[in-house]
């Protein structure tokens, strides 16, 4: 069986995600908000920061305001999500954070999860130069992605019980974002006679094209895992839910092993509910093929294939279908996101162009594997 990849490194790696002057920013701020709040608050940032986030998608800018609000003045701590420049060469096509704004205040108002506290969208991109929203700030914790988790984290400090109760309270939490009506997500819905699984995975084929046309180099990997799709396509494609998209325990904030806020809504859609449990299943997988790659013991008792469906079937009262085929979907995903990642690396020369096209997937192997029916799931 071959490797995962040929070589990892444990260190933290450069990944370039803006040229933005956060002293332009701060400033771009004050401006906004002293319009966007009432007259007499004179706002003033008194602290903004850009701290290595886990994503490479949109910028998140960390600050704190202070302003009058009747008679006191107080300082907010909050958060702005700013949608990502041209020159920094975005992962995705498109940045709706509007649209993202707008899942989430759905997802506060018609259920239970937790998502920060919303307060405005902005999606003129004038006042900074992109659009963005801001929220109020939540404490927690959120697993690393930049070293993973799995190479030694709080996550990998925890004791077996800590780590179940993360796990089992996470998959309860994706029960409950699918429990969500989809009525109150209108907004999402595919076009008429488009099923909710064919309209995502078009989507996806969509992306793959796009990242295509920015150096004219095609995948035949990818290209032969969308054939496979279509070749095992479900039978009977199971019902859409509101699909978190980025569903993975990277982009839940913590408190005491218990989700404190779910992040992260940019890939949200109409979905069968396997795509998020497949993602959720095979992105702690990847780490864990990472860890192994470089001899490390990595968390193997953390979000087994077996133990996510026990533990979601129990909460939700449904049983997942067609795993399989959402398992592979999710693998070929995750190659086309790493792929574009490894053309960013190369445009800020800090990767190298791979004579074979199909070596710009990470996770060659393990997309070849699951294709072939070889692969071990744990």
């Amino acid at each position: 069986m071959r490797p995962v990849v040929d070589r990892i490194s444990t260190e933290k790696t450069v990944i370039t995600k803006t040229a933005r002057d956060l002293g332009e920013l701060r400033a771009s701020l004050e401006r906004w908000l002293g319009a966007r709040l009432p007259p007499g608050a004179e706002p003033e940032i008194s602290h903004l920061e850009a701290p290595e986030a886990n994503g490479m998608s949109s910028l998140t800018v960390l600050f704190d305001a202070v302003w009058t609000d009747g008679e006191r003045r107080e300082t907010r701590s909050l958060v702005a999500r700013v949608a990502p420049e041209a020159a920094s060469v975005p992962v995705f096509p498109v940045y709706d954070l509007d649209l993202q704004f707008r899942v989430m205040r759905e997802v506060g108002a018609g259920s239970a999860v937790p998502v920060p506290p919303l307060l405005w969208s902005e999606p003129d991109p004038g006042p900074v130069g992109a659009p963005f929203f801001v929220m109020g700030r939540v404490e927690g914790r959120v697993p690393p992605d930049n070293v993973p988790y799995v190479f030694g984290s709080w996550v990998t400090e925890a004791t077996p019980e800590q780590r179940r109760q993360l796990q089992e309270s996470t998959v309860r939490i994706l029960a409950d974002v699918h429990a969500i009506p989809v009525s109150r997500f209108a907004f999402l819905e595919p076009p008429s006679g488009t099923t909710a699984l064919r309209h995502h995975v078009d989507g996806q084929r969509a992306y793959y094209r796009w990242t295509v046309a920015s150096d004219g180099r095609p995948i035949p990997l990818i290209e032969r895992a969308f054939a496979w799709l279509e070749g095992h396509w479900p039978q009977d494609e199971p019902p859409a839910v509101l699909s978190w998209g980025d569903a993975r325990i990277g982009n839940v904030m913590y408190r005491d092993f218990e989700p404190a806020a779910v992040l992260d809504w940019e890939m949200a859609a109409l979905a069968p509910r396997e795509v998020d449990l497949a993602w959720m299943i095979y992105l702690h997988r990847f780490f864990e093929d990472l860890a192994a790659a470089v001899g490390m013991p990595g968390v193997p008792d953390l979000l087994r294939r077996e133990d996510v469906v026990r533990t979601y079937q129990a909460a939700s009262g449904y049983s997942p279908q067609d795993l399989d085929f959402f398992l592979v979907y999710a693998v070929l995903r995750h190659a086309i996101v790493m792929a574009q990642t490894k053309r960013r690396a190369i445009h800020f020369g800090e990767d190298e162009l791979t004579p074979d096209p199909d070596d710009m997937i990470l996770h060659r192997a393990t997309l070849e594997q699951v294709l072939d029916g070889t692969y071990v799931w744990p």
